[in-house]
């Protein structure tokens, strides 16, 4: 019972926001946006790099294997999903931010608009 949340969000580790900005703050971790490019011009974490999600495959290789990568979707399922992917591919540090952007403008962080 206890595993169950964790089995249906499909397996990758999850973090608040206060641990996720220490990740980048501390271990130089970086957010990775998987949104479309179109959402991630709209608004997205400052610092963050855009990788949208049907992109990941090909983008393997800019991602650093010895830093934190946070990964930011809109909720959090995707994020999610990735993040346990990554992990099996032997990025150890890569997370899922607990409930996306959504819960980054809850929180009243800010937001950097790309043009």
């Amino acid at each position: 019972m206890l595993m169950l949340p964790n089995l249906l969000k499909g397996g990758g580790k999850t973090v608040g926001i206060q641990e996720a900005v220490q990740l980048a703050n501390q271990s130089q971790g970086i957010f990775l946006d998987v949104r479309s490019q179109d959402a991630y011009k709209t608004g997205s974490i400052p610092q963050a790099r855009n990788v949208p999600a049907a992109d990941i495959n090909s983008k393997l290789a800019s991602l650093p294997k010895d830093k934190p990568i946070i990964i930011v979707c809109d909720q959090g399922r995707d994020s999610t999903r990735l993040a346990g992917a990554l992990r099996k591919q032997g990025y150890t540090g890569a997370v899922a931010l607990d409930g996306g952007l959504k819960n980054w403008l809850q929180a009243g962080l800010p937001l950097s608009r790309k043009t």
